[in-house]
């Protein structure tokens, strides 16, 4: 495959972390990323060079690009942690070596060579080469939700309890967990913010779903709460709603906080809870999931995840694919619409 010199990219703005924060709703692309051409990189010896396919727009995304994230920007580097593609050249490590010319689901990690670009790095470890029956939307978000939700699913699992809770019920992360719990048996509870949104995630297998905004909202919670006694409670929003939610758990629940698309003040309004009632509050990060999990059960994951896609018991839900050449224009008003997934393509 012959590599050219120069590559188009959206490009960071910034570095660092922000000092305004503004939320998780990407208003503009301008202020954070802006479109250009950089050079090809040359992976190190334990990195692969992706000629890229498809690269998906995650929540993690948007915060990132906006200064939001655990990771510090780097200004005139390529945003983008996920996507899928062709490997078109790698480092000297066997491992590196073993990939050219597959397809693979990548993660660009910390190699601050993004996926919005037509080319991307990642180390080899970060990489999976995919089945042929898994299609490209699947493939460009294999790592980021689905690991994330077989990884949290475990925990639900390990905790025994059949009922659990989840905030931002309508992501795609949510329904990829959800879809897990239905084969398994499990009753998951889904807060929105949206009655349309109900039947959607009762046919993805919720037992129960909640809209927030309703004027009834607190009390159908502590009815459900009442009745299902959840354990488990994966947040992806924080903020007051996540207050309120983990108050009316019941003892020995779990809050695992993986995303904060709510920036306000986060109460913990009985924090006596935590002694008495033996609650905890923890945090999730794939990275270190990926990092610290045994290499069997990461390879168990990477192969029921393609599996589940391959045959139809997960699928992406695809808002939009959009040409990287309109990205600047087009993506934040694609990211503004409810139940689907937004994808660039070089």
């Amino acid at each position: 495959m012959a590599i050219p010199s120069e590559m188009n990219a959206l490009l960071l703005t910034n570095d660092g972390y922000t000092k305004t924060p503004s939320g998780s709703v990407l208003e503009a692309m301008e202020p954070y990323v802006v479109p250009g051409r950089i050079a090809v990189p040359a992976p190190k010896p334990k990195q692969v060079l992706i000629k890229v396919s498809l690269a998906s727009i995650n929540p993690s995304d948007v915060m990132f690009i906006k200064g939001q994230y655990g990771q510090p920007r780097f200004v005139g580097q390529p945003a983008g942690f996920e996507g899928v593609g062709i490997v078109a050249a790698a480092g000297d490590d066997p491992a590196a070596q073993n990939m050219l010319g597959k397809r693979v689901a990548f993660a660009t990690g910390y190699t601050n060579w993004g996926a919005w670009a037509e080319y991307a790095m990642a180390e080899a470890s970060a990489c999976i080469p995919v089945i042929d029956s898994v299609r490209d939307e699947d493939a460009a978000a294999m790592i980021v939700n689905p690991l994330t939700a077989l990884a949290m699913f475990d925990i639900i699992r390990e905790e025994g309890e059949k009922a659990f809770v989840l905030t931002a019920g309508a992501s795609q992360l949510s329904k990829l967990i959800m879809g897990v719990a239905r084969d398994e048996g499990y009753r998951p509870i889904a807060i929105v913010r949206r009655d349309d949104q109900i039947p959607l995630l009762k046919e993805a297998g919720a037992a129960h779903v909640l809209n927030a905004e309703a004027p009834d909202f607190d009390n159908a919670l502590k009815e459900v709460m009442k009745a299902e006694q959840p354990r488990i409670f994966l947040d992806a929003v924080t903020g007051p709603l996540a207050g309120a939610i983990f108050n009316a758990m019941p003892n020995g629940a779990r809050w695992i906080v993986y995303g904060r698309m709510d920036l306000a003040t986060t109460p913990i309004v009985q924090p006596a809870q935590l002694i008495f009632m033996h609650k905890k509050i923890e945090g999730f990060w794939l990275v270190e999931w990926m990092r610290d999990t045994p290499i069997e059960r990461k390879g168990r994951a990477v192969m029921e995840a393609q599996k589940r896609f391959s045959d139809g018991r997960w699928a992406t839900d695809v808002t939009a694919v959009v040409p990287l050449s309109e990205a600047m224009a087009r993506v934040p008003a694609e990211l503004a619409k409810p139940n689907g997934k937004v994808f660039i393509k070089p």
